[in-house]
């Protein structure tokens, strides 16, 4: 984890600062416009998403974390449910 300073009094002013403060840190979370599709936002432990996106306010002594979006996952076929199996029979041979 790191521990940036920023100001604004909202998310939108903090992002601005954030971005004039540490330009390639900006760019990968705020385009400017918009927060980056792939990061997600909490003022003091809520999501801006449902608090106002970028006009929620940030107070002076507010907590913000920036946390990348998680995609996850893998095709490995790591499933834990069985395949389906046709009966044996014998001299019969599996080419799966």
């Amino acid at each position: 984890m790191r521990e940036v300073e920023a100001t604004g009094s909202t998310v939108r002013e903090l992002l601005e600062d954030l971005s004039a403060r540490v330009p390639e840190l900006g760019a990968k979370v705020y385009d400017g416009s918009e927060i980056q599709p792939y990061v997600n936002v909490y003022v003091d432990g809520e999501d801006v998403r449902t608090s106002g996106g970028l006009d929620a306010p940030v107070r002076d002594d507010a907590t913000v974390v920036l946390l990348p979006a998680m995609a996850g996952g893998d095709d490995r076929g790591g499933s834990n449910q069985a395949s389906p199996r046709a009966p044996s029979s014998p001299g019969a041979t599996d080419t799966r």
